[in-house]
């Protein structure tokens, strides 16, 4: 049952039994660590958590589009978090795209301007003021997310950052209105954070959106 995620158990070792529970106790401590985290950083931005949900449920109430953008893994993160508001598994579904899910675009946006402008030449063919625009860098220093944002900010869109490795360029950026920051160093710990923050901002827009409708 071991070598479909760990192969070289099988091949390498004869007494699989101490390195699988190295491997429990490897995962238990992450999961701890992950938690832990998790906790830290939704307490520590409860704050901005809800200044974020304030403004963006004042723009998707008013008509305004969500659209996420990031690179790597925090592109897939992206992708849920533009799916959980557009097709969310209860309560209101607002309009919402991920930048980074056609890579039809991608490519030829990378190929023909350059791979720093991907998100930002989106922006302004879709973006309108009073859209959201909701950039993922696990260092805050992606380029082309900044870019994004840039681009975002003076066209009067709401400007959204998700950072780790206490927020980077994006936290300072003036062009980012609001940043949720994760502090730590580990990509892993952070995206698994990131994750969290987005989720709880979701829960607090869903209940705004819930009180304009009442």
């Amino acid at each position: 049952m071991t070598d479909f995620l760990y192969p070289f158990i099988e091949g390498d070792e004869r007494d699989t039994g101490p390195l699988l529970v190295d491997l429990a106790r490897s995962a238990q401590a992450k999961h701890e660590e992950s938690s832990a985290l998790r906790d830290a950083t939704l307490a520590s931005q409860s704050a901005v958590v809800a200044a974020v949900a304030d403004a963006m449920a004042a723009r998707f109430a008013a008509g305004g589009r969500l659209f996420t953008f990031g690179n790597g893994g925090s592109a897939t993160d992206a992708a849920s978090v533009a799916a959980l508001f557009a097709a969310p598994p209860e309560g209101r579904s607002v309009p919402a795209r991920n930048l980074a899910e056609d890579p039809a675009i991608l490519t030829a946006l990378g190929n023909d301007v350059g791979f720093d402008l991907v998100f930002s030449r989106q922006i302004i063919a879709h973006g309108l003021r009073g859209d959201i625009a909701l950039g993922i860098s696990t260092s805050g220093g992606s380029r082309n997310v900044l870019a994004a944002m840039s681009e975002a900010h003076s066209r009067g869109l709401l400007t959204v950052g998700l950072a780790g490795y206490g927020g980077g360029e994006l936290a300072q950026s003036p062009a980012v209105d609001h940043c949720l920051v994760v502090e730590a160093d580990s990509v892993h710990r952070i995206q698994e954070t990131q994750a969290a923050l987005a989720c709880a901002v979701w829960l607090a827009v869903q209940e705004r959106l819930e009180d304009v409708d009442a």
